[in-house]
């Protein structure tokens, strides 16, 4: 349903809430369902594609290719984010759908290494790379895309870019934690773990359909366009990015620490899958439905209090959650850590992409936001579990997953005292 509105003189065609945030979030949706499954399912991921001698090495081969697909965001943020300025929001989100459904099929069908040999681990790297080009650019065009849509409400219709990753949490928790009850671990390493990517191609055609039937913002169309946006970021608006990273900083790193929840529970707390699946499964609930109630929170309270709110929140219980966790290892005990950090994400979470929005002028919105919210989730996302698995093994610690997220806290802080100045 549509709604036609005359401004200015002219007649602009407005879709409904509802059809612009089902037709941007499904991508959004799609790409984090992808990330979420892939490091749920990384320990079986390793089995089949990166198999050696030594458990923990074929795991970090795992994680790295896991970080690695993340290098390649920044370009594709780079090159979809100027195309999403120079030639549409639209025109970006149908390209970024169709590179994450090729990228998905390459990893569902792809032969294991017992079959195809050196060539399995080469073409899942070349599979997660083509999903990161694609994924670079998806936040940034879709988001514009709604705030400038919605401009009278962009606090709580841009929340719902993160709620949606929570439900694509939510349901990789789902589909791990079944799997792990309906099949044994043999079934799992041999054929299981492909399962949750077969239906991620499900939802790609669906999204795809759904964005060809919708329309430009009418903010953007009216706005003067920038012949070399890329340009103009780079060399007017550094500072800009530098703060747009920092905002994103901490609330990247919750998320990639609730993806890496599974392997570590697991791995180095030594409790059962199911255990791991159901404290992301909770993560997920909190996440999808606690977002966008925080994003009419932020309409309401002002989103400098919320974000204010949640950072303090983090600083000061971050590591004593870590270190209560490392002294009763249980079931409760995991599910109340990933409950708190998934309630502070959420909170925190919510007002960041129209901070984001707000801080870049149109016609660079799209190329700005794609290339902050990229590099950040590359470097303190991407390398997360990575990071945090190599801090275990060097300090034998098991809430030395604290401190990493601690270092993130700072940065954000910092970041926000600097919105607020541009701010005033």
């Amino acid at each position: 349903m549509t709604s036609i509105a005359r401004e200015n003189g002219t007649i602009s065609v407005r879709p409904s809430l509802y059809k612009t945030l089902f037709a941007t979030c499904i991508g959004n949706a799609l790409e984090w369902f992808d990330i979420a499954v892939y490091g749920f399912f990384a320990s079986y991921i390793a089995h089949a594609f990166f198999p050696v001698t030594d458990p923990s090495v074929s795991l970090l081969l795992t994680f790295g290719s896991f970080g690695v697909a993340f290098l390649i965001r920044p370009l594709g943020a780079i090159v979809l984010g100027a195309y999403a300025d120079k030639h549409g929001r639209k025109a970006s989100l149908l390209l970024s759908i169709n590179l994450m459904m090729l990228g998905g099929a390459i990893i569902t069908f792809m032969p294991g290494y017992q079959t195809i040999g050196l060539a399995a681990p080469l073409l899942i790297l070349v599979a997660r790379l083509i999903q990161g080009f694609s994924a670079g650019g998806e936040f940034g065009s879709s988001t514009a895309f709604l705030v400038e849509h919605f401009p009278e409400r962009k606090a709580f219709i841009a929340s719902w870019q993160f709620a949606t990753q929570g439900a694509s949490t939510l349901l990789a928790s789902a589909f791990g934690l079944g799997l792990a009850q309906c099949l044994s671990t043999d079934q799992l390493m041999a054929w299981g773990w492909r399962i949750p990517f077969a239906f991620g191609l499900i939802i790609g055609p669906i999204g795809l359909y759904i964005r060809r039937h919708v329309h430009e913002p009418q903010r953007y169309a009216q706005a003067e366009k920038s012949a070399h946006p890329v340009r103009a970021l780079f060399g007017r608006q550094k500072r800009l990015i530098a703060v747009a990273i920092g905002l994103m900083v901490v609330s990247t790193a919750i998320n990639y620490m609730l993806n890496y929840v599974p392997t570590w529970a697991t791995r180095t707390l030594g409790l059962p899958a199911s255990t791991a699946y159901t404290a992301t499964l909770v993560a997920g609930i909190i996440l999808t439905v606690v977002t966008p109630i925080a994003g009419l929170a932020a309409e309401r309270f002002g989103r400098v209090r919320l974000l204010w709110s949640a950072l303090g929140l983090l600083g000061f219980t971050i590591l004593p959650a870590f270190w209560l966790m490392s002294r009763d290892v249980t079931a409760w005990s995991l599910i109340l850590l990933v409950g708190w950090m998934a309630l502070l994400k959420s909170v925190y979470f919510s007002t960041i992409p129209s901070m984001m929005a707000d801080i870049f002028p149109i016609s660079t919105r799209a190329s700005g936001m794609a290339v902050s919210y990229n590099v950040a989730v590359t470097v303190f996302g991407g390398f997360a579990p990575f990071i945090c698995t190599l801090l275990i093994r060097t300090t034998g610690s098991h809430f030395a997953p604290g401190f990493y997220l601690m270092a993130t806290v700072f940065l954000s802080v910092l970041a926000l005292w600097q919105a607020q100045k541009k701010q005033r």
